[in-house]
């Protein structure tokens, strides 16, 4: 049997000294019910990022955990050390084996592995094409692994640079115009299937940063009463309170489910938090009323059963992705905009990182060559005894003349081949022949 495509890259770059490796799954390359079982709550950010870095080719490591991917970006020396480690750190966090999900990874390094990130907090990779939510999901996933102590030298200028393209992106093209959010899609796809939300009932569950959007979303649209359930009743207080809506309590869910027309879901549950059981308990008492079940939660809060009960329409994520898909003309003749600002950015995130990489050897080489330079000036003037400023500045012009020109060669090439095989080999020969 032929290997899949990923296996195919891994094999042939088995022996290449990479720096940067993204391996993981998304929307476009799984289907909803494998990406949430491999999904990683908020929670437990900290101790997934421990064992990241704790592994043996991971040395810097940030997880990128939302309802539409699930990706690690690792500083890594082998691409295959490194796709190894993270594949099996996903088998281990899942509890699956990996032949039930490796065909559908997807491993990129280097500058692909740059070009990607900066492809996703622009908006390009999201199932909403241009959502805005995605760069603060990519700035807290950041932001977490440093503060957990999981990234340094090599991914913070890499995501920090994400951060200005996104931001970049967002300003000077219309990527982001008309729905920009997956909260938004999914208030605008319940309308649609419903023919408007005027004058209808609505409740959110959920005050995470995807339920507000929702709440918000919901906002003066015309809805007559918004709902916010949390599983901490202060959040949903001020959500609630900030947009207009009512706050009521997790245990009443029943109570209020049989009195709306839409409820939207998108906890951080890791679980369902719905049955099947209990949306049919609740349909009985609607007297026949419909009921539109919008759930965005990867993992998903509804039991997928419940789609199935007479009067009870369930929507999730893949729907939500086709129903963007039909949306999006317009903002699509943006993407060739969009794409020529991640090259743009690409290219001088690559040579600012250049730049890092060998400026210290270079500044070695050079500090070295001006320790001999200085030396063979000194012995000189002994032997020819007391210049006058004149001649001094002749001979010390000429000696920096000299070493310029040929230290400029070498220096050239280092910067060229730097963070390449071949960048190491040259590095490694010049901290060799000149005891650097």
């Amino acid at each position: 049997m032929p290997s899949s495509p990923i296996r195919q890259a891994v094999e042939k770059q088995e022996h290449l000294l990479v720096s940067v490796v993204v391996v993981g799954l998304n929307h476009r390359t799984v289907p909803l019910d494998l990406l949430e079982r491999m999904t990683v709550p908020s929670s437990l950010l900290p101790k997934a990022l421990a064992d990241l870095v704790s592994r043996e080719h991971v040395t810097e490591a940030v997880l990128l955990s939302t309802c539409n991917r699930i990706e690690v970006y690792a500083f890594a020396e082998k691409f295959h050390g490194g796709y190894q480690d993270i594949r099996n750190f996903f088998a281990e966090a899942s509890h699956m084996a990996p032949e039930d999900f490796s065909d559908h990874l997807t491993g990129l390094y280097d500058a692909d592995a740059v070009r990607h990130l900066f492809a996703v907090a622009s908006g390009l990779d999201s199932a909403v094409l241009g959502e805005h939510e995605i760069l603060g999901q990519v700035r807290t996933s950041w932001e977490v692994a440093a503060d957990e102590g999981a990234v340094g030298p090599v991914l913070n200028p890499m995501f920090r640079h994400a951060l200005e393209v996104g931001k970049r992106v967002r300003t000077e093209t219309a990527i982001s115009r008309n729905i920009t959010s997956v909260s938004q899609a999914a208030v605008a796809m319940a309308g649609e299937r419903l023919g408007g939300l005027t004058g209808r009932r609505v409740l959110v569950v959920g005050a995470g940063e995807m339920g507000e959007g929702l709440a918000r979303a919901l906002h003066g649209g015309g809805v007559s009463e918004i709902l916010v359930a949390n599983r901490t009743w202060e959040r949903a207080v001020e959500v609630a309170t900030r947009l207009g809506g009512t706050a009521v309590r997790l245990d009443e869910l029943p109570q209020h489910i049989a009195e709306v027309d839409v409820l939207l879901t998108s906890t951080g549950a890791s679980s369902v938090i719905l049955e099947h059981g209990d949306i049919g308990g609740i349909v009985d008492n609607r007297d026949g009323r419909e009921l539109l079940i919008v759930d965005i939660a990867v993992p998903r809060d509804v039991d997928p059963a419940a789609g199935d009960l007479e009067g009870v329409t369930l929507l999730d994520m893949d729907d939500l992705r086709a129903f963007a898909d039909m949306g999006i003309r317009e903002r699509r003749r943006e993407i060739t905009a969009v794409e020529a600002i991640v090259d743009v950015e690409l290219n001088r995130y690559v040579d600012e990182s250049t730049a890092r990489l060998v400026a210290p050897l270079i500044a070695q080489l050079h500090g070295r060559a001006d320790q001999v330079r200085t030396g063979e000036l000194e012995r000189l003037t002994n032997r020819l005894g007391e210049l006058d400023d004149r001649q001094r500045a002749a001979v010390e012009a000429l000696a920096v003349g000299i070493v310029g020109k040929l230290l400029h060669e070498p220096t050239v090439r280092m910067k060229d081949a730097a963070g390449t095989a071949r960048g190491e080999r040259l590095a490694e020969a010049m901290r060799d022949l000149f005891d650097l």
